[in-house]
């Protein structure tokens, strides 16, 4: 198991719930339970025991714990083992290890990549036809009646 960085300017402590928004200057490391807005341009660490409902933005993200929500990191996302994800991610860097659960969407890009820029890149590779890539849920193929 990765070890999780235990330097944190802001720490929501193991039996502490929070609910609301958090702007923080700094790393933050969430140990309780947390619902609500949260930013900061450093480092996010849910712990093991750790419930968060929340999109995150950071530079870092770290889950150990329970995540519900989107992460957007500008550096890197780390799931560590038994760490769980339910939402989608964006990061240039994703690592994950054995043990963990995720489910939603991983968009991989370069630190100075943005969604816009990447539907861009398709859009160029395949012209008119790119706007199928987009699309959340693209039309199912009817059966030919025989």
């Amino acid at each position: 198991m990765a070890k999780i960085n235990e330097n944190a300017n802001c720490i929501i402590g193991e039996g502490s719930v929070f609910e609301g928004n958090f702007y923080v200057e700094g790393s933050i490391r969430i140990e309780g339970k947390f619902q609500g807005v949260i930013k900061t341009e450093d480092q996010l660490v849910v712990s093991p025991s750790g419930k968060v409902k929340t999109d995150i933005t950071a530079r870092t993200v770290t889950v150990a714990g329970t995540l519900i929500g989107n992460i957007t990191a500008t550096e890197e996302v780390k799931i560590i083992e038994n760490g769980k994800v339910l939402g989608n991610i964006s990061t240039p860097k994703l690592n994950l290890e054995p043990g963990v659960i995720t489910q939603g969407q991983v968009t991989i890009t370069s630190a100075s990549t943005s969604q816009e820029s990447i539907e861009n890149v398709i859009s160029e590779s395949y012209g008119e036809d790119a706007s199928k890539f987009f699309q959340p849920n693209p039309p199912k193929r009817q059966k030919k009646e025989e």
